[in-house]
């Protein structure tokens, strides 16, 4: 109990203004496999989610191989940090050695005190070495094991100067569709997509684009995305890109079917064909799509209301899974544009992603929804408002907490409306939206009007012979 007080006094209130909370409009989550048996604890890599901000720390926490049809989750690697130099990188691989893994042999020479594995994928706690007849097995301290730079495995001993050696190795081409779907074990533990509801309590940042590369091109993951991307942690919303087959679809003008046909077609979901080729190294679409996103929101404060369409892509060719090249001119991808598909096009300023329709167009021409970047900026809002207000939820519902959200939205809309990131906003608390049964029951709600600028996908240029301006012939 406070005592007799007799003097001045101060006492600190709280804000009237709160300050938004940013939401990552860009933040990429990668589904797939990663070369984990170059790690010293490979199990601690699997079905986890790892964040890395730096190329090094990306290879120190997944490892690296420029196989990226074994190992997706370095497609995404490349694409992130030595092709677009945009960060934070967050990674789910589902390779996991318990159920994606074979039995080996090989009979190595040993030259020099050192021999090297021709397997790929060895993972070094199984490895046994054994005399050339298989007649002895050497203790583990009779030899030493280390990975070089491009993943090859090399084995340093005198013991002989032949040995053959047993392992487990893993294979990549195990791994389903259903490991990368994922679920909920038993014993609690998630596993595959399902962890994309552990990212924000994990890194307290909101997943932004979903991909999977090479995995997304199946029907059921790029379905369970699409339903991911919808509601994350039961709040959030984020935008899912994946891909098209190019081995099974091999012409543009059979995309759209193929589209159709799969049901990919979603307000939060961008469709890619075909791959991207850089120097002989394909990337899906997908991949460099969530890359080039983050740099051209990077450039724009991170704010997603400019397309990513238009802008460079890092490759020399657009081109099948087998290598065929694909060179769409402007009316074939115009074509797909207009059938709500991303594509790639080499016209003006080399290659270039082309399209800025969502996956629901054009059965769904709401600018909100068919928009790539209006879409965006709608998931950034909503989000940013979750993140910003929940720490309002169970205050006394009264008018200064009314107040206080209204004065703090607009003041942020207004200032996005100041740096033309939007046309303009505002929040409004309407009676007609808040009946008397919704505030007895403590539900409050609060109508928000946003407009971004829609992309100027056609600038018409009228041109119009003057026959006036015969009249300077006699100035």
């Amino acid at each position: 109990m406070a005592g007799y007080k007799h003097g001045a006094y101060t006492y600190e209130l709280p804000t009237s203004i709160v300050p938004p909370v940013e939401s990552t409009a860009g933040l990429t989550v990668v589904f797939g496999t990663a070369p984990i048996h170059l790690l010293d604890n490979p199990s601690e890599a699997v079905n986890k989610v790892v964040m890395a901000y730096t190329y090094g720390e990306a290879v120190k926490k997944m490892g690296y191989s420029s196989d990226f049809d074994k190992y997706t989750i370095c497609e995404a690697i490349s694409s992130h940090f030595a092709l677009f130099a945009v960060s934070p990188l967050v990674m789910v691989n589902v390779l996991d050695p318990k159920k994606h893994s074979v039995e080996g042999e090989e009979n190595i020479q040993i030259s020099k005190g050192e021999g090297v594995f021709s397997s790929d994928g060895i993972l070094k706690p199984s490895v046994v070495v054994k005399s050339a007849d298989k007649s002895i097995t050497y203790e583990a301290s009779k030899y030493e094991l280390e990975f070089d730079d491009d993943g090859k495995l090399h084995i340093y001993t005198d013991v002989a100067t032949e040995i053959t050696v047993e392992f487990k190795r893993l294979d990549a081409t195990l791994v389903t569709a259903s490991d990368v779907v994922g679920g909920v074990s038993l014993d609690g533990s998630y596993k595959g997509l399902e962890l994309v509801n552990k990212v924000f309590p994990r890194v307290l940042l909101v997943p932004g684009i979903l991909i999977a590369p090479k995995y997304s091109t199946n029907p059921l993951v790029a379905a369970v995305m699409k339903a991911k991307a919808a509601s994350v942690n039961g709040l959030y919303q984020t935008i899912a890109i994946v891909d098209v087959p190019t081995s099974e679809v091999r012409d543009y003008t059979q995309v759209p079917e193929y589209k159709n046909s799969k049901n990919l077609a979603d307000k939060n979901m961008l469709v890619c064909w075909p791959k991207c080729s850089l120097g002989g190294k394909q990337y899906h679409k997908s991949t460099q799509m969530a890359s080039l996103a983050n740099l051209v929101d990077a450039s724009n404060e991170g704010y997603p209301y400019h397309e990513p369409s238009n802008n460079n892509l890092q490759m020399d060719a657009a081109v099948l899974e087998d290598g065929t090249e694909i060179l769409l001119d402007l009316e074939q991808a115009n074509y797909l544009n207009g059938q709500g598909i991303v594509t790639s096009l080499n016209f003006v300023g080399g290659w270039k992603l082309w399209g800025h329709r969502t996956s629901c167009y054009p059965a769904n021409t709401d600018p909100k929804d068919a928009f790539i970047s209006v879409r965006r900026v709608f998931i950034y809002e909503q989000n940013q408002f979750i993140n910003t207000y929940w720490q309002k939820v169970d205050k006394p519902g009264n008018k200064k907490l009314i107040d206080n959200i209204v004065d703090s939205t607009n003041i942020d809309l207004n200032g996005k409306a100041a740096r033309q990131f939007i046309l303009g906003g505002r929040i409004e608390f309407l009676r007609e939206e808040n009946p008397l049964t919704d505030l007895i029951d403590g539900t409050y709600a609060f109508h928000l009007f946003i407009t971004p600028a829609t992309p100027a996908r056609e600038l018409k240029g009228l041109f119009e012979f003057d026959p006036a301006y015969f009249e300077t012939l006699f100035a």
